[in-house]
């Protein structure tokens, strides 16, 4: 049995704490080389005189930070990029960390613009104050006094019920409350994920091309490397994917982002079967699932093969960013470890709200709400639609099915930064495609309709026109407006 000497002091107390620390300092310092493996828990727990959980608790925050992996048979060892290198040192320049994890500002930071047509963000002002304030009224009359405590790791049992029941219900989701993880958002769901993969020996994740502008560094700042993987019109290209040495592949099967199509049944087929023959883990990013108006929604993934896939969800879109409340649901072996690791971060998401979210769908306010707003952004979908096919016919219109975004593929010879920055010089704010490709690909927009009323659509698509007349490169020529 391999020994470890550490000391502890009776008179600092968190003996937990302590031994993290010191094991932390020894694999700082090269006294545990990466691969070295640690005694069992309950022989250091011996060793140093304490309970075995005050050493399991040390381990797990280890495990979390990601300087220690454990496996079945194989014993808690040291992570082999535990140990600082030139490339990960724990000084390393801050700047220089900010530059690599950097995403940008958040969806919702407002900008000097009167036109706002950036995706991803909801109409705030349909937030459902009344129901949110009698739904917290509620939680704090209901709400068990041995809960107020510090959180479940993995979130209040009472929203985890209502969330796996509600899931069943609407996504076809195959979990039981014990599998779904409570986080501060899909952000932190999905970090709490890519560490558990890191944690597991994982060092690249697939991503599709294109695909979210946050979601790259985010991964990148757990320790994972993005593989590109393009999309076509039927969703990720499996084949594509299976070409690559990667066992982790990151989706939005249901309505992709930002291209709008959705996965095909044989593609679904095939990501599956890939999963399977690799060993791999599919995170299935079910970002606005919730907003479908010409088609009947979309199955999740994770409902065909529960072991193979991690589902994340929250109420950013539904509600409001601002509540922070998301979810992972997991296969039980991942989602045991997606707790520890997501729960280390800030000891758990607040108790009270999630009682009133759980609230809130149980007495069906959380559905009345869902068809109230998705009425509107339907309205506000046609407005966009119409306007474009009006003022921009030599463009094609994609994803008009679903989500709160519309993917418009430019004529062809069109200098998209050009136009984003003549958009901007007349009071429209727009996404260009360019920013969230790993690839070069074709000019295109990615056109947000929630958070703008119907006459702001209007107008800012008229300026939007006259921005790609200045945008156009000489020698280009019109493609035919579509709409899918």
């Amino acid at each position: 049995m391999p020994d470890l000497h550490l000391e502890l002091d009776p008179a600092r107390g968190g003996r937990a704490a302590q031994i993290a620390d010191a094991i932390r300092h020894a694999v700082r310092d090269g006294r545990l080389a990466a691969g070295h493996r640690l005694p069992p828990t309950r022989a250091l727990a011996a060793d140093l005189g304490v309970s075995r959980g005050v050493v399991v608790e040390a381990y797990e925050r280890l495990s979390a930070e990601g300087f220690l992996v454990s496996r079945q048979g194989s014993g808690t060892r040291v992570a082999p990029r535990a140990v600082p290198d030139a490339e990960n040192d724990a000084s390393a320049d801050v700047d220089a960390l900010l530059d690599a994890t950097d995403i940008g500002p958040m969806p919702s930071t407002p900008v000097d613009l009167r036109y706002d047509l950036r995706p991803g963000i909801p109409d705030l002002s349909t937030f459902p104050r009344t129901a949110w304030l009698a739904a917290l009224r509620r939680a704090v009359n209901t709400v068990p006094t041995a809960e107020l405590g510090y959180p479940e790791r993995a979130g209040a049992p009472r929203l985890r019920e209502e969330l796996a029941a509600y899931l069943r219900r609407v996504r076809a989701v195959a979990a039981p409350p014990g599998q779904v993880v409570i986080a501060a958002g899909v952000a932190q769901a999905m970090a709490a994920v890519g560490r558990a993969l890191v944690a597991d020996g994982h060092r690249t994740l697939a991503v599709e091309d294109p695909s979210s502008l946050h979601q790259r560094p985010l991964m990148r700042g757990v320790g994972l490397r993005s593989i590109p993987v393009p999309v076509d019109a039927e969703g990720i290209d499996v084949a594509a994917l299976a070409r690559t040495d990667t066992r982790a592949v990151l989706v939005t099967p249901a309505h992709q982002f930002p291209t709008g199509v959705v996965l095909s049944p044989e593609r679904r087929a095939a990501l599956i079967d890939w999963a399977r023959d690799r060993d791999a883990v599919i995170i299935e990013d079910d970002y606005d699932a919730e907003f479908r108006f010409d088609r009947e929604p979309v199955g999740c993934l994770q409902a065909l093969a529960p072991d193979r896939v991690v589902l994340a969800g929250s109420v950013s879109k539904s509600l409001a960013p601002a509540l922070r409340l998301g979810w992972a649901v997991a296969p039980a072996r991942l989602a045991a470890a997606v707790a520890v690791l997501r729960a280390v971060t800030d000891l758990g998401s607040p108790t009270i709200d999630q009682y009133a979210l759980a609230e809130l769908i149980a007495d069906g306010r959380y559905d009345r709400h869902l068809r109230a707003t998705r009425a509107r952004y339907r309205d506000r979908r046609d407005t966009l639609v119409a306007a474009l096919r009006d003022r921009l016919p030599d463009a094609a219109v994609h994803g008009v099915s679903a989500g709160l975004h519309l993917y418009v593929e430019l004529p062809a010879g069109t200098d998209e930064a050009r136009l984003v920055a003549a958009a901007r010089a007349r009071s429209v704010a727009v996404t260009g495609v360019a920013d969230l490709r790993l690839t070069a690909g074709p000019p295109a927009l990615v056109l947000g309709f929630a958070a703008e009323p119907r006459r702001h659509l209007t107008e800012a698509v008229r300026r939007l026109a006259a921005a790609l007349d200045d945008a156009r490169s000489p020698g280009g020529h019109a493609v035919a407006t579509t709409a899918n």
